[in-house]
């Protein structure tokens, strides 16, 4: 009996031309049917220098099924190099080139001798979703682009967090991320964004080391350019929102840096002292809205999933009830993951379910009791069952219809102030 899948909160692996897309000056080049790129994109955000409608493709049809496209590619790859200016060249392939067999990797071997990098990754959607897709991309960059170097820049780390776009938060927090790091007297690096392009790129093998901010995405990538590369990694799984996980995550990074401990309590200080003074402003709308919500459920990928849960328990101490994965995270990690979710202040532990099916968690959601009005944090799925329980309802997550976000951000000690912000600008209104 055939299997539904209802709500899924990912993209097939071709949807990884939106991390292509968030470098800057990097084109995607599509080896695909007509209409993948219009698709995957994202309606709020993706326009720019480069943006899914014009990206190069092939557009391959039944012809093609029956003698191959590599023919149409050739001349694809070939025409983007003299049309489009652009400084990176990223060749993906839809589902059917790769059932079909296309050699695509020989193709673009083919432009090895090009002025402009050009390289490639197989993204045929059965072969995994967009998060799939993220790590493959990163994967052709270290595999047919850099090169391992003795040159080291003294301080350089390469920062590593949650795929763009898909990650509607994706910009603000690696930018927070980068201000964190320098304020521990490091330079950051970053491949994603506003003048991040090739020449972060080319700075990576020169890093002392790479800084992994994510439950489990992106640590095949961190193993293979430890091994290819000789860069050591730092693997932070939780993403560090609010004060607790932040001065935690600057303590680790400083400790596995060499960074003074007394600059590193140092810059802490400054941050908690401000993060405090504006959470005892408001002690009394915590204290009454609590009442409230007694429970909170989380319904995101890995990273925000795992992150919020803690911010709300260790520095708002609201409990947990069952958190929900959708990321489709590989087995091999949830174990570790699971770990993840009972390292709560107060003796706290949370429930966590690793599922992709909508309605089985829109199911348990109703089925469970939260001695009140519950706080549910989610994709925008979620709005429909939270109005339903009478509950308070924030869009964190992919997908967003209710939210704008340019470069806002929830990391960091400001990201914590924004997000309860978000929560209690929501919350009160309920007395409105």
């Amino acid at each position: 009996m055939a299997k539904l899948l209802d709500k899924q909160r990912y993209k097939c692996a071709l949807g990884a031309m939106q991390t292509v897309q968030a470098i800057d000056r990097a084109l995607p080049i599509l080896h695909s049917g007509p209409g993948c790129a219009q698709k995957l994109s994202e309606s709020i955000g993706s326009s720019g220098y480069f943006s899914p409608n014009i990206f190069p493709c092939t557009s391959i049809n039944e012809k093609d099924v029956v003698f191959g496209g590599v023919k149409k590619l050739n001349s694809t790859i070939e025409n983007a190099l003299k049309v489009v200016d652009a400084d990176l060249y990223v060749v993906l392939t839809g589902c059917i080139p790769e059932i079909v067999g296309d050699d695509s990797g020989e193709v673009v071997s083919r432009f090895a001798d090009a002025d402009k990098p050009v390289i490639y990754a197989p993204t045929a959607g059965f072969k995994g979703n967009n998060y799939k897709g993220h790590e493959q991309i990163v994967d052709a960059i270290v595999d047919q682009y850099l090169k391992k170097t003795d040159k080291k820049q003294k301080g350089l780390v390469n920062i590593w967090a949650d795929v763009p776009y898909q990650d509607l938060f994706w910009l603000g927090n690696i930018r927070e991320l980068e201000k964190l790091i320098k304020e521990l007297g490091l330079t950051p690096n970053t491949i994603f964004g506003f003048k991040r392009g090739i020449d972060n790129i080319n700075k990576i093998p020169e890093a002392e080391f790479n800084l992994l901010v994510s439950p489990w995405l992106g640590l095949s990538n961190m193993k293979k350019m430890e091994r290819k590369l000789g860069i050591p990694y730092l693997h932070y799984p939780t993403l560090p929102i609010g004060a607790t996980e932040t001065s935690k995550f600057l303590r680790t990074v400083g400790e596995f840096a060499g960074v003074d401990k007394e600059k590193v309590e140092a810059v802490i200080k400054e941050h908690e002292d401000y993060y405090y003074y504006l959470i005892e402003r408001y002690a009394d709308l915590f204290l009454e809205n609590r009442v409230i919500n007694k429970q909170f459920t989380v319904i995101a990928d890995a990273q925000y999933s795992l992150g919020i849960t803690k911010f709300l328990a260790n520095d708002l101490g609201l409990v947990p009830a069952k958190q929900f994965v959708v990321d489709d995270t590989p087995k091999a990690y949830r174990d570790q993951i699971t770990e993840e979710f009972k390292k709560l202040n107060f003796g706290l532990e949370a429930e966590v379910s690793f599922e992709t099916d909508g309605y089985k968690i829109h199911q348990e959601i109703k089925q469970h009791d939260y001695n009140g009005y519950p706080l549910i944090l989610g994709g925008y799925y979620e709005k429909e069952v939270t109005e339903k329980l009478k509950g308070n309802f924030l869009n964190i997550s992919w997908p967003v219809q209710d939210k704008v976000v340019f470069d806002d951000f929830y990391v960091g000690y400001t990201g914590g102030i924004r997000l309860i912000e978000d929560i209690y600008t929501i919350a009160v209104q309920r007395f409105n």
